[in-house]
């Protein structure tokens, strides 16, 4: 995102934004939108005092399925940040088999590089496209050849007449050339078939197995492999349509400098970079006296503490300092509490948020506000078969009803549970409507949602399996 844009993005501008996606959760997106806007501010401030101001590190403190995550992942998208979601239970102590902390940096700069060659992509396509015309052309119309390109035959026509009959030649293949452009442009050529080079990048099997970290390192041995061996190129006859697209893409990938990508990559990841810490209670001590699986959680804490305090972490395009990245940790909190994470953590992480379980009102805002809402998602999908899907208030109450009754009474998942309510609701519709259901608008009321569910909602044991 530019500087320009970063700057109208006002906390309560962002807090709107996120109101599209995320229903509730008030106080959430508001420590959100206020480290996302410190980190503009940040910037601002003479280089001195820049480099001491730290991300204020958020935990969000809820139930699964209330949006802990889906708060981090669009605060990302609407930053253009560097984005990565980590599993915390996933995490090994140093020394243990399993993904070392670090990692998280890897994927995060991994991400980033990906997110500006991407950029960089767009900025030489309309370039790019255009050499991939000319090499179409070539293979199409091959260029006249100079006479100094030929090979030296007897001396039947004069220097002057040979010169006059290329010159005749490279017109008439001048205007040709033009004329099959014009063409290829209108895309009248898309269908017809053509035989060309394909770059095919070398496979390197070569599986690195050694210490913590060299699963990504053993990456970074295939691509030097990869780049110490010639290219090697592989005909391929492909419609001229889905040519233009290939030969694009290799000469965009030769205009687009390499360095200059890695270095704003690194740049933005330190600066922009915001790390997402699921499950981060699964790490958290029960408070024991540190035996057993206590010892390993609390190691792996001990790990990420240099990370989350500002340390420098080798990756595959360079050394990347984690002192200004945003990390936002999140759990449920069911078992241990924020205060079993070891003090020197806690300390990392100043800003606490708990967010709230979902109410049933709650449930009908979801199912219907968001503009990615499950009921326009399934009312899109059977437009597809010519079904108009429509739901009624009262069904769109009795989904939200059955939904709350259930995370009540089973296990509370929040709103997750509405997937699974909506996927057992419709599922003969899903089935039957290209065979069976003429084209016509299916009412989903509160009548047919409670014949189709009540007796499974009625019984826990098979409310447990199946919803």
């Amino acid at each position: 995102m530019n500087e320009r844009t970063m700057k109208d993005l006002t906390p309560s501008k962002i807090v709107e934004e996120l109101d599209k996606y995320i229903i509730g959760q008030t106080d959430a997106k508001r420590a959100v939108a206020i480290a996302l806007r410190n980190r503009w501010r940040r910037q601002q401030i003479e280089d001195i005092l820049r480099e001491e101001i730290l991300p204020n590190n958020i935990i969000l403190i809820g139930p699964t399925g209330v949006g802990k995550t889906e708060i981090s992942r669009r605060l990302a998208k609407l930053a253009a940040a560097p984005f990565v979601k980590v599993e915390a239970s996933k995490f090994t102590e140093v020394g243990y088999v399993g993904r070392d902390v670090e990692s998280m940096i890897r994927d995060l700069t991994d991400f980033a590089v990906n997110m500006v060659k991407a950029e960089k992509t767009k900025e030489v396509q309309h370039k790019a496209e255009e050499m991939a015309e000319e090499r179409i052309l070539d293979i199409l119309i091959p260029p006249v050849k100079r006479p100094q390109q030929q090979m030296k035959q007897p001396p039947v026509q004069t220097t002057e007449q040979k010169q006059e009959e290329v010159n005749s030649e490279e017109y008439q293949n001048k205007k040709t050339r033009e004329w099959m452009k014009q063409k290829l442009k209108n895309g009248e050529m898309d269908d017809k078939m053509i035989e060309f080079d394909a770059q095919v990048a070398p496979g390197v099997g070569m599986q690195v197995m050694g210490p913590i970290g060299m699963d990504d390192m053993g990456i970074n041995i295939q691509e030097i492999m990869g780049n110490l061996m010639p290219k090697k190129r592989k005909k391929r006859k492909t419609s001229i349509a889905e040519a233009r697209k290939q030969i694009a893409q290799e000469e965009a990938q030769k205009l687009i400098d390499m360095e200059t990508v890695k270095q704003e990559a690194i740049k933005r990841v330190e600066d922009s970079g915001i790390v997402f810490i699921d499950e981060i209670d699964k790490v958290a001590g029960s408070g024991g006296k540190g035996h057993g699986p206590d010892v390993s959680r609390e190691g792996v804490q001990r790990d990420l503490l240099p990370i989350v305090e500002g340390t420098n972490v080798n990756t595959k395009y360079g050394v990347v300092q984690t002192d200004h990245i945003l990390f936002i940790a999140s759990g449920a909190f069911h078992i241990a509490k924020p205060s079993d994470l070891i003090p020197e953590l806690q300390g990392r992480f100043p800003i606490r948020v708990e967010l709230l379980s979902l109410t049933e009102d709650d449930f009908v805002q979801i199912l219907t506000t968001p503009q990615n809402a499950l009921l326009k998602q399934y009312s899109a999908l059977l437009e597809t078969e010519k079904v108009k899907l429509h739901f009624t208030e009262d069904g769109i109450c009795e989904i939200a009803k059955i939904a709350t009754q259930v995370n009540e009474a089973v296990e509370n998942i929040g709103a997750r549970r509405l997937h699974t309510i909506l996927t057992t609701l419709l599922d003969e519709i899903l089935f039957d409507v290209p065979d069976k259901i003429p084209s016509e608008t299916v009412e989903i009321t509160a009548e047919f949602v409670n014949d189709k569910l009540d007796k499974i909602v009625k019984d826990r044991d098979l409310s447990k399996f199946i919803l």
